[in-house]
């Protein structure tokens, strides 16, 4: 049993968030059929998102918060609001990996015929939960230019692709496919797939399938019966996750897990909806199944099939909320309220077509063991050469003009080699179709195999700010091992 796994004979205490929009509504639905169950909890309660932002906190959480959070090590949270295109960092992103929370688990199935769906379809995904763009580095670096830095880490990756296999196998599924875009992202994908190719060696029981994402996405939304268990780096797997949840029916239906070493935190997929909140008619599922999962993680399995059962028999029912009421096949629409009386009043009922998700099972999925074997040992790293990344706010954006006003800063042991634009070759042989921003990368390389030092890099850099070129970044450019460490221009 991990750490994060407490005995299930007493009561336990868990953390509790009501969150924002629908959230307390959903939790107040939650909360209830749990108390009706008789499932064996008590709760702290805080306060997190839009009203702790809103009182000057940036963080959307209190100091005091997380540590009721670390000593229960247990989370059920209702969705909170992200606000979009600016303001606030996510606390969601934030409580994830501030937690350890390195995997994010969404089991999704199909409940036809009783909601319109694709039939057959029982998928888990699997997604990394701490890396990716969702590090949420990000710069503007010139008026027209801005970016963001996906960052993916071998442990990182091993961890994930590791733990994918080992539920797979508890779980008693034949099949991991891996979705990356390592056709374009080489280096970081590359790397994700790469790890997924050398963990896969020790599962040879398991089947295991490579995908470019688009077309897996793809896959999984006209064919989610050809899937068992998916495992993705961190933004894919929360697209496909949601693309998953609506073929299965909605994405209101679908719970997940946040699992980490000392810390699990359990939520619904879907967001805060504040376009329908205290309107009741909000669907407490996908907070529900959260909270199931919540209790099989617990050792309240018992509790949680009795839930699980007496849900799914609802569903049988016809007892719909609006976002699966269908008139050809819902006996009746209900609102929050009537969808939690229904599913109470279930309770201790069984499905009578639906397959059972069993819970409370003799043995329960534990953290797999770290492994060490696929760590490499500390490569021989060279510097090679330098990108300088330039604001250039001439009219007529030439490349070649650039490259004139960058020969006089080479050095004796730096050349300029090429010049691109949004990744593009635009000097040497550049074309004059591609259409050039004010950002520009130059690259200097080594004129030989002469060593290049820090202070060369410096020199240039300078040289650069000498002639007055807007020097926005710099990138050291790597070798490992002879291997080059970073990627070539499109176009050369």
């Amino acid at each position: 049993m991990d750490s994060s796994t407490p005995s299930s004979n007493q009561v336990q205490r868990i953390t509790i968030a009501h969150g924002d929009g629908i959230g307390p509504e959903i939790m107040a639905a939650t909360l209830r059929i749990l108390d009706q169950a008789k499932a064996r909890l008590e709760f702290d309660t805080i306060e997190i998102g839009q009203k702790v932002y809103e009182s000057g906190s940036s963080a959307g959480i209190e100091p005091s918060a997380w540590e009721t959070i670390r000593r229960n090590r247990v989370f059920l949270k209702a969705p909170i609001t992200t606000p979009r295109g600016g303001g606030f960092k996510s606390l969601n992103v934030t409580a994830r990996k501030t937690l350890g929370l390195f995997a994010n688990v969404r089991p999704v199935s199909s409940f036809t015929p009783f909601v319109p769906g694709a039939p057959n379809l029982d998928v888990i995904i699997v997604r990394e939960n701490e890396e990716d763009t969702y590090a949420g580095i990000e710069h503007r670096q010139t008026d027209e230019v801005y970016q963001c830095l996906k960052l993916i880490s071998r442990p990182g990756c091993e961890r994930i692709v590791r733990y994918a296999f080992e539920l797979a196998r508890f779980r008693g599924r034949s099949k991991v496919t891996c979705l990356t875009k390592d056709n374009i992202m080489k280096m970081t994908d590359g790397l994700f797939l790469q790890v997924f190719r050398e963990v896969s060696s020790d599962y040879p029981d398991i089947h295991t399938e490579e995908m470019i994402v688009d077309i897996g996405s793809a896959r999984l939304a006209a064919k989610p019966q050809d899937f068992d268990v998916v495992v993705c780096p961190n933004l894919y797997g929360d697209i496909v996750s949601d693309i998953v949840a609506e073929v299965a029916g909605s994405v209101g239906m679908c719970g997940s897990s946040n699992v980490g070493k000392s810390c699990s935190m359990f939520e619904a997929i879907h967001g805060s909806a504040p376009d329908i909140a205290g309107q009741g008619i909000a669907n407490p599922s996908g907070l529900l199944q959260g909270a199931i999962l919540m209790l099989d993680k617990l050792g309240q399995g018992d509790i949680a099939q009795t839930i699980s059962d007496a849900w799914l028999r609802t569903i049988e029912d016809g007892i719909h909320t609006g976002d699966i009421f269908d008139e050809s096949r819902s006996k009746e629409r209900v609102g929050t309220e009537g969808f939690t009386n229904a599913v109470i009043q279930r309770l201790g009922e069984r499905p009578q077509s639906l397959p059972r998700a069993l819970f409370g099972q003799s043995k329960r999925f534990e953290m797999p063991a770290e492994k060490t074997q696929l760590s490499h040992p500390p490569q021989q790293k060279k510097l090679v050469g330098v990108d300088l990344f330039l604001h250039d706010t001439s009219n007529d954006r030439d490349p070649n003009k650039l490259a004139e006003r960058l020969q006089p800063i080479q050095s004796e042991r730096l050349a300029l080699q090429v010049i691109t634009n949004r990744g593009v070759k635009v000097w040497p042989d550049g074309f004059p179709e591609t259409y050039c921003t004010d950002h520009w990368r130059c690259r200097f390389m080594q004129k030989d195999d002469t060593a290049v030092s820090a202070q060369d890099v410096l020199a240039v850099q300078a040289a650069a700010i000498e002639q007055q070129l807007d020097v926005v970044k710099t990138e050291n450019l790597y070798e490992f091992d002879g291997e080059r460490g970073f990627s070539v221009a499109q176009g050369t």
